[in-house]
């Protein structure tokens, strides 16, 4: 079989499966690993794939950057979980960083009750927050964005720097085992957020793995604590065991018998 042909069956069987391991091309096709490698590589420098360890993924379809008003609409009960379980973990009098995604947002709605200090450049959460008289709100200055909804250049960056805070709570555009993306202006606000912190704790669903924005800003040495919605698959899992990232998964919610 000629190396094209093989291509395009990989490219099938990720279309069907939604990855392929290096082992599963060598015994499909009866190729070494090194012919398996090989392929992997043209078909990366194609864009046609994602070459994970071990394996590769299908790169995800383009998405359309909707607003952050819209975004607000499909806060999915799964999000509010995971944020109601990352406000159980902040304690009374911490100094703590929230970004401007919605899963985090969901997180600054269970603050209520909790006296402690909260730095952000969501003009949401900010606005939300001010109605819990505990919670002290810094919102960082800078340019406006008033789209997403929330504060961004160099002046952030720059504020950023001189803070050291208890946790940092950071939703993710996409999260592969290389690391974490997003766009550039969020990326970079997020990873001094993440430098900033003692503790640094990301927020994502299960939509958000295996999947790729155009900006990396952060690799797992920097994370210390993963909260999402159901346990990730074994290759995950085995992964972050050896990051040392703890994850956390929310309760499920127990329906009630009428």
């Amino acid at each position: 079989m000629f190396q094209e042909e093989r291509m395009q069956l990989i490219i099938e069987h990720l279309r069907k499966h939604n990855r392929i391991s290096a082992d599963e091309i060598v015994s499909l096709f009866d190729v070494s690993r090194d012919t398996a490698r090989r392929d992997l590589i043209k078909l990366e420098e194609q864009d046609a794939i994602i070459r994970t360890r071990g394996g590769a993924i299908l790169p995800s379809p383009p998405r359309e950057y909707i607003s952050y008003k819209d975004r607000l609409l499909y806060v999915s009960e799964e999000k509010r979980a995971i944020g109601k379980l990352a406000a159980a973990m902040v304690r009374q009098g911490e100094n703590i960083i929230l970004d401007s995604s919605t899963t985090v947002q969901a997180c600054a709605e269970h603050l209520d009750g909790k006296s402690c200090t909260v730095i952000t450049n969501s003009i949401h959460s900010a606005d939300l927050l001010s109605n819990h008289s505990a919670v002290h709100i810094r919102l960082l200055g800078g340019k406006v964005d008033k789209e997403q909804r929330y504060v961004y250049g160099a002046s952030v960056i720059e504020t950023l720097s001189h803070y050291y805070v208890d946790k940092a709570f950071i939703g993710i555009g996409g999260i592969t085992m290389d690391g974490f993306s997003a766009s550039e202006e969020e990326g970079k606000i997020k990873q001094k957020m993440m430098q900033a912190a003692k503790e640094v704790i990301v927020l994502a669903d299960r939509s958000k793995f295996d999947k790729r924005y155009g900006y990396r800003f952060a690799d797992w040495s920097l994370v210390d604590v993963l909260i999402t919605d159901q346990w990730p698959s074994d290759d995950w899992r085995n992964f972050l065991a050896e990051q040392q990232v703890e994850i956390l998964i929310p309760e499920p919610t127990e329906d009630k018998e009428l």
